[in-house]
């Protein structure tokens, strides 16, 4: 595989990451409720007992990871204005994305296994931010990263941890 089909591969899969994020968001956004309590109780509470500010936040909230997740794919096929600027994005949303969500991911386990002590918590917020949302926003954030390094310019040719022998 070429370098350039290598780090093409990892902004679509970034790029398909954060799109899962953002589709449920819109899914809820649009009154869906199934795996809303992963998120945690406030959601569904706020879904309840404000249907109409949840669907606009949640839009709000959708809108803005479908952006994050297509503007690195568009810059990298060269298709957005000012392209050192949304690459300096992507790297702050990159990092962000893996601290985020490797914290959270690895506090809910905590919690989960009884190594961290809280006097309670939401179960199935946990295993949702724990098993989905957070290794999710990891993910992303690390496929971006993987994407920005492999991208750089000026970088020596070396072996990647892609390449084969």
């Amino acid at each position: 595989m070429t370098r350039t089909a290598r780090t093409t591969r990892l902004v679509w899969i970034a790029c398909l990451l954060g799109l899962i994020h953002a589709a449920f968001s819109l899914y809820w956004a649009g009154g869906g409720r199934w795996l809303l309590n992963t998120v945690g109780q406030w959601a569904v509470e706020l879904a309840r007992q404000s249907p109409q500010q949840a669907a606009w936040f949640l839009l709000l909230i959708a809108l803005l990871k479908a952006a994050a997740a297509i503007i690195p794919l568009l810059n990298a096929q060269g298709r957005m204005p000012w392209p050192k600027l949304w690459r300096a994005i992507s790297w702050v949303g990159s990092v962000f994305l893996m601290l985020y969500g490797g914290v959270n991911t690895l506090t809910a386990w905590a919690v989960l296994a009884g190594v961290v002590r809280v006097a309670s918590f939401d179960r199935a917020s946990l295993l949702g931010h724990g098993a989905l949302w957070d290794p999710l926003f990891f993910l992303w954030g690390l496929f971006l990263t993987l994407h920005l390094l492999q991208t750089r310019r000026g970088r020596t040719p070396s072996r990647s941890l892609f390449d084969q022998n």
